[in-house]
């Protein structure tokens, strides 16, 4: 359940934006006069899964209004209880609103100092636990890591044909890697590098069944961000797929190991496009698009442009994995 508040002019667009809430068949909803004898206050309560078209058609409403403002928050509980609708109508597919969505994403793929210094924890602890074999310290690394947010921004970016948010997002994600191939590369200068180390190795086996993790991972955290329900175990799932790879890399560059490095930068590489393409498949499927015409086109063209080059970016990657693959197999015979 949501509670929507409305903070509007009183006016003639008042009535519109009342006609909108009770054709919305709201749970309840009250109006409030303010300390401005201009202005009213909206409160309405609404189901999971109709908030969305509410939120539009009071925005249509108030189109040429520049004073106004939503607010939506979650309700918890209420007393008494509320009985769950049965009829078809009601019974919509839990997603949170396109503007929760938004402000969660934009939160998390904002590039400032918090960021930076917990990706440099995460790679720190990364590139120890993959050097030592020690899988726990691996994992510990990526469940501190904030690549999440960046991913997420990008794909949200391409499907709501925000260009501002996919610049930053992209920013923010290019910086991280960045970050953590520095971090990676001077601390190879420090530990002994171990190439029997099972789980540093293994960041340079690049094999189909990653890709496969990867398009979950990108797939299962959007999900979970346009039901409402971000958990940490998602972000981890995302991590798993960028930091241990990036790490890897770094440490191969700084000891000179070239082959091993290309593994391990063809393998991020393909992480990094499969991540987005999973998570931005699963945007439009839950049609999370602009509210005006003329944006959702250009929203489409973004994404068929950003598809595209996935798809092109995957076909090559697969090709490399192919090629590697039976390289290897040729030298062992």
């Amino acid at each position: 359940m949501r509670l929507l508040e409305v903070h509007l002019p009183a006016d003639d667009r008042f009535d519109t934006v009342i006609r909108a809430v009770k054709a919305a068949d709201p749970i309840d909803y009250y109006v409030q006069n303010t300390e401005r004898k201009d202005r009213k206050l909206i409160s309405v309560f609404i189901r999971e899964g109709t908030g969305q078209s509410l939120i539009d058609n009071i925005q249509t409403a108030l189109e040429t209004c520049d004073d106004f403002r939503i607010t939506v928050l979650p309700v918890e509980a209420t007393a008494p209880n509320i009985e769950e609708a049965t009829d078809q109508k009601a019974q919509k597919q839990i997603q949170a609103t396109r503007e929760e969505i938004y402000s969660d994403v934009s939160t998390g793929a904002r590039l400032d100092r918090d960021f930076v210094i917990m990706v440099v924890l995460s790679t720190i602890v990364a590139a120890i636990g993959l050097n030592s074999d020690g899988i726990a310290a691996v994992i510990g690394a990526m469940v501190i890591a904030p690549l999440l947010g960046p991913v997420l921004g990008f794909s949200m970016g391409a499907a709501l044909g925000d260009f501002k948010l996919l610049k930053r997002a992209s920013v923010t994600l290019a910086s991280g890697i960045g970050i953590a191939l520095l971090c990676a590369w001077l601390l190879s200068f420090v530990l002994q590098i171990d190439l029997q180390s099972r789980e540093l190795m293994s960041r340079a086996e690049v094999r189909l069944d990653g890709l496969a993790l990867a398009m979950a991972a990108g797939g299962a955290a959007a999900l979970s961000l346009t039901r409402g329900q971000a958990s940490a175990l998602v972000g981890v799932m995302v991590a798993a797929a960028l930091l241990p790879p990036g790490a890897a890399l770094g440490l191969f560059v700084g000891t000179g190991h070239w082959t091993l490095a290309m593994r391990a930068g063809l393998l991020l590489a393909l992480n990094v496009v499969a991540l987005v393409l999973a998570a931005l498949i699963v945007f439009r499927l839950r049609k999370i698009r602009p509210r005006a015409w003329i944006d959702q086109k250009n929203a489409q063209r973004a994404v068929w442009i950003n598809a595209v080059l996935s798809i092109l970016l995957l076909t090559i990657a697969t090709a490399l994995i192919i090629w590697l693959d039976l390289g290897s197999e040729v030298s062992v015979g």
